[in-house]
């Protein structure tokens, strides 16, 4: 079913298809992306596919923040578990995914009014190779992970060859990781790094997902465009690396942040609460929207936070109704907030933040010095690029099963946002100069934006 406006208008125009994920992480990087591209041109219609679950969501936030006129919602049936049920089992998810979504998105691609011209996807998608090119439609991949975590999964076969994954993993086989610290320089594009550094799943647990990974990544080969949300001037060497195994053009859009619109939206009441706040005080944190750490550490991070005597606001996503009466007089709890215009807000002086792609590159343009809590998949890597890359961050917790005290916590916390400490002072000049390349790249004349420009150029037919 679609969700039409204006359909006399939207006859008039190029249409686009465009299908995400079913996941925040995902989702919101492809509709920024639609809406940045239509803010850029009017010659295009979008029909933005998600499934019936997140129809609804799309819709309700549609009420307060109204889509573009010439962009609309549709839905294939629920035909994956739910979003609870994501977080439960992984693997059916993706399983479901992969096999259930191609047939009711085909049938509703055939159903529209007129042919797209191009289908723009998620990498993850891989399924939609096969359909684009069954139909003669040209299809766009958006990776909407790191290049540098991209770069990995596509040199997937390296870590195997040098030993450090093995070739199969069976449910009795116990692979012992005895060179966690052994260098790995040998993945081109990567700066020498770590095992440790490496998402846990590259170990036995979540191998099977991991594989599946590592074949959808593959199947972008067949793609006929492929969109980065990256920079070059910040992934020079994993991109060379990308264009030297993939032969498909690539296009450096920037990070699929609502950058364009951040300063329009309506004012919520935390926005009166950080006006009061003195500038660079208040910790910002946020551990996604997905995954989560243990309660027991949790609670150690609350009470550690408090004892810390740092002002913060907090994104909780339910995490403090479990521990009873907390003193929010220091700082303030919300279930949700309009996360880059906070970021950007100068009363905040840090980010707590898991570090998935579309936060970290939220902080990188806000420009403040982050905290990193990595949990899974590409957060690692993240972490690894934020703390010993760029260093503009401290890690802190461990890759291990270690739950970090509340002492720990309070002790880092207040070093950290401690205006008088040389690491702050440090890494808060190179905060803002990470926070300049980006702006600049992603501003009018910018690498980003020539891309993005060229990306719209390449895919209008060129008859018209």
């Amino acid at each position: 079913m679609e969700q039409n406006q204006k359909t006399s208008s939207l006859k008039k125009r190029h249409r686009l298809v465009a299908m995400p994920y079913p996941g925040r992480g995902h989702i919101n990087p492809m509709l920024n992306l639609c809406k940045l591209i239509l803010s850029k041109s009017d010659n295009f219609s979008i029909t933005f596919v998600v499934t019936e679950e997140w129809l609804g969501f799309l819709s309700a936030e549609a009420q307060e923040k109204p889509l573009p006129e010439n962009l609309s919602l549709a839905a294939v049936p629920q035909v994956i578990p739910s979003e609870k049920g994501r977080a439960a089992n992984i693997m059916e998810f993706v399983q479901a995914l992969l096999t259930k979504l191609q047939h009711p998105f085909e049938r509703l691609l055939d159903r529209l009014e007129s042919k797209p011209i191009a289908i723009i996807y998620d990498v993850f998608l891989s399924w939609m190779v096969g359909v684009g090119n069954e139909r003669n439609i040209a299809l766009a991949s958006l990776v909407t992970v790191s290049a540098s975590f991209f770069t990995v999964l596509s040199h997937f076969d390296l870590l195997v060859q040098h030993g450090h994954v093995p070739l199969h993993v069976s449910e009795k086989e116990t692979y012992k990781l005895n060179r966690q610290d052994e260098p790995l320089d040998y993945i081109p594009g990567i700066p020498s790094t770590t095992f440790a550094d490496l998402p846990p799943s590259f170990q036995k647990d979540g191998r099977k997902l991991l594989n599946q990974m590592v074949d959808m990544v593959s199947s972008t080969n067949n793609a006929q465009y492929i969109l980065i949300t990256s920079i070059h001037e910040f992934d020079k060497q994993p991109i060379h690396s990308l264009k030297t195994k993939f032969h498909v053009p690539f296009y450096q859009i920037g990070p699929m942040i609502p950058y364009f619109s951040y300063q329009n939206h309506k004012t919520h009441n935390y926005f009166h609460w950080l006006d009061s706040q003195p500038k660079g005080s208040v910790l910002y944190i946020s551990q996604g929207s997905y995954l989560s750490l243990s309660n027991d550490q949790i609670q150690e991070i609350i009470l550690g936070i408090q004892d810390s005597n740092v002002p913060f606001l907090w994104v909780t996503r339910g995490e403090i109704e479990n521990l009873g009466e907390v003193d929010n007089a220091k700082g303030l709890f919300v279930p949700w907030c309009d996360q880059l215009r906070v970021l950007c807000h100068p009363s905040i002086g840090g980010f707590w933040t898991h570090c998935g792609w579309n936060s970290s590159s939220e902080g990188f343009y806000a420009g403040v010095p982050m905290l990193t809590c990595p949990i899974a998949w590409d957060q690692f890597l993240h972490s690894r690029m934020i703390v010993d890359g760029l260093k503009i961050g401290w890690n802190v917790l461990k890759n291990d099963a270690h739950v970090i005290t509340r002492q720990e916590i309070a002790e880092i916390v207040s070093k950290f946002m401690d205006p008088e400490c040389y690491e702050r002072k440090e890494m808060v000049k190179r905060a803002k100069e990470v926070r300049d390349m980006f702006r600049q790249a992603m501003d009018n004349g910018g690498s980003a934006t020539l891309d993005f420009d060229a990306f719209i150029n390449d895919v209008m037919p060129k008859h018209d």
